[in-house]
């Protein structure tokens, strides 16, 4: 097999370790210059979802704490693509269960790989300019403060940091960027 100008070849991956959440392999990787590497890959089995909820110019953001960086900050209701579900039902589901608001209707606003250089994972987003309170979130342990913010504390919280989470900075940042909030 001859690779495209430029293409890392992989030659095949070995299983480091492998679960339902996330594999880590090696993969014999040749480069565009011939020379070859192992190469560690995180594989992610599912994808993700996230919505931007938007009332009345203002944005529903969750303020929740992450160990793995032991970190607090602001993000968009976002999870995993169930087996079987679309992106778009899976934003809509986690919204629900993380907020509180049924987003009722999503429309796609972009999607994209976070780490590329070191895991598959892909972030399917969308928005929702119609979102109906149905009651309390079903998961409690998704979000401290559930808020709704205006355009100017957005940005103000995507320039001062408190919105560090990849997948909500990128959203938040392309749907300003788009003008689609």
């Amino acid at each position: 097999m001859t690779p495209v100008e430029g293409e890392w070849l992989n030659r095949g991956e070995t299983a480091i370790y492998r679960s339902d959440w996330v594999n880590l392999v090696v993969a014999d990787v040749v480069m565009p210059d011939g020379t070859q590497v192992d190469h560690h890959v995180v594989r992610m089995p599912n994808q993700a979802a996230g919505c931007v909820l938007m009332q009345d110019e203002e944005v529903l953001l969750l303020y929740r704490h992450r160990f793995i960086t032991d970190t607090w900050g602001w993000e968009i209701p976002a999870g995993k693509i169930d087996a079987g579900e679309t992106p778009a039902a899976a934003a809509r589901r986690e919204a629900v269960e993380e907020s509180g608001w049924d987003p009722v209707e999503v429309t796609p606003l972009c999607a994209f790989h976070p780490g590329n250089g070191i895991t598959d994972q892909r972030f399917h987003i969308f928005t929702s300019h119609s979102p109906v309170h149905v009651g309390r979130p079903t998961d409690l342990n998704e979000a401290t403060r559930i808020v709704w913010h205006d355009m100017e504390s957005l940005r103000a919280l995507l320039a001062t940091g408190r919105i560090s989470d990849g997948l909500s900075f990128a959203a938040l940042s392309y749907a300003l960027a788009t003008h689609a909030i």
